[in-house]
């Protein structure tokens, strides 16, 4: 089983995803992880972001890969807590915007779903990456709760700086955020995770095989 959890940056998406994964025993997929590590791997190796085909081949040469404790790695390399570094954070949206680089990572994230039952969470996932999901899901939240959320997870970025990237994001993200057809929505605002967690649950029991 599939499911696939959208939403925009700071509804909730990673917190709500890697919870429901452990409560059900199924993996866990940050597709966000994957753009962040293709970023680290192309800055390190002095690729220049706007050379859309340059990246698409290194995403292909080396594909993001998740261990059983759900680290990312790409090249060899285990970048989990690389890939959280504000640089990183101001040059994602730069690589993932090339259409290249989404369809090689598109693909990507579709083997590794068929891999078995998972919790597959992004921005396009119900819409485009896994559109036959069991169960599809999208998360939002009103803009000021999704900034705070976001200061929360990284305080080493300033308010400011963070509300810029939050716009930014929203900007570049408009043309794929939307709720795939037949997904649940949520409004995360007023919701602790666990209450969230607790509907989407609700929702694979009830469509999982009997």
């Amino acid at each position: 089983m599939i499911v696939a959890i959208d939403g925009p940056a700071g509804a909730g998406k990673s917190t709500v995803a890697r919870r429901l994964a452990e409560r059900l025993g199924f993996r866990y997929l940050d597709t966000g992880a994957m753009y962040r590590a293709l970023t680290w791997l192309a800055m390190n190796r002095g690729i220049a972001l706007d050379r859309a085909d340059d990246l698409a081949r290194l995403a292909m040469e080396y594909p993001v890969t998740f261990d059983d404790q759900g680290r990312v790695w790409i090249a060899g390399t285990d970048v989990t807590a690389s890939i959280r570094q504000a640089r990183i954070d101001r040059q994602v949206p730069v690589v993932a915007r090339h259409p290249p680089v989404r369809e090689v990572m598109r693909e990507r994230q579709r083997q590794l779903g068929a891999e078995g039952d998972v919790v597959i969470e992004g921005r396009d996932i119900g819409t485009v990456v896994a559109p036959n999901a069991e169960v599809k899901v999208y998360l939002n939240a009103d803009v000021s709760v999704r900034a705070r959320r976001r200061q929360e997870e990284r305080p080493d970025i300033g308010g400011d700086a963070l509300a810029t990237d939050l716009r930014l994001r929203d900007e570049s993200d408009a043309a794929r955020m939307r709720p795939a057809a037949g997904a649940e929505q949520i409004d995360t605002t007023a919701l602790q995770v666990d209450d969230v967690v607790d509907q989407i649950e609700r929702l694979v029991r009830e469509r999982q095989p009997a």
